[in-house]
C-alpha cells in the first residue's frame, strides 16, 4: 500500500491538499516536548475550508466518496501515525476560513516514525509556490525557532523564492537553525 515512511511526508501531504484549497497562508508547527513526551505538529491554512459532513469523512478512508477523493489518503495515514504511538488526529475547519491539522504523537513511543527531512519538504513546498506565505515554527522544549516566506521575501526584493541560490541560501539557514535547537 502508499505508506508514509516519515512525518515530513504527512506534512508535505497535507500542506498540499492546504493548496488545492486555493491557501495563501500556510503555517506548519513542530514541537518537540520531552517533559511530556509529546511531539505535536499543526498545519493551519487560509483556504476555503470543508463542511461539516465532508470534515467528518476526512478522517475516514472509507467513506471517502470520489466527490471528497480530492481531499487524499493523507489524513488518515496521519491518524494510523499518531494512534500507533497513543496519541491523536484532531481536524477543524470552517467553510471560507480555512483548516487546522493538529497532530499528536508520542514523542518517544518506539512505533513514532521519523521526522524526517523537513528541510527539504519545506525547500519544495516553497519553490513550488512562491506565490504562498509560508510560516515554519520549531520548538524543542523551551528553545523554539521561526521562519517566515514574508521576511526572505522583504529581504529579497525582486529576486524570485524559487531561484537556486535563494533556495541554498533557505536550505543552510533552515538546516543550521534547526541544529541549534
Amino acid at each position: 500500500g502508499c505508506t508514509m515512511k516519515d512525518l515530513s511526508l504527512h506534512i508535505l501531504d497535507i500542506a498540499q491538499n492546504s493548496i488545492v484549497a486555493n491557501a495563501t497562508k500556510i503555517g506548519i508547527t513542530v514541537s518537540e516536548d520531552e517533559k511530556h513526551d509529546c511531539l505535536t505538529i499543526v498545519i493551519e491554512d487560509n483556504g476555503r475550508g470543508m463542511l461539516p459532513e465532508v470534515l467528518q469523512k476526512v478522517t475516514d478512508p472509507y467513506t471517502t466518496s470520489r466527490t471528497t477523493r480530492k481531499v487524499g489518503l493523507g489524513l488518515p495515514l496521519l491518524q494510523d501515525a499518531c494512534r500507533q504511538t497513543g496519541g491523536k488526529l484532531t481536524v477543524e475547519s470552517t467553510l471560507g476560513k480555512g483548516t487546522k491539522v493538529m497532530a499528536e504523537l508520542g514523542l518517544s513511543h518506539i512505533d513514532r516514525q521519523p521526522i524526517g527531512d523537513i528541510v527539504g519538504v519545506l525547500l519544495l513546498l516553497i519553490s513550488s509556490n512562491p506565490k504562498i506565505d509560508f510560516t515554519y515554527k520549531h520548538i524543542r522544549n523551551e528553545k523554539f525557532y521561526i521562519f517566515s516566506t514574508v521576511e526572505v521575501k522583504e529581504i529579497l526584493g525582486e529576486i524570485p523564492m524559487n531561484s537556486p541560490e535563494v533556495i541554498r541560501m533557505l536550505r543552510d539557514m533552515l538546516g543550521s537553525n534547526l541544529e541549534e535547537l
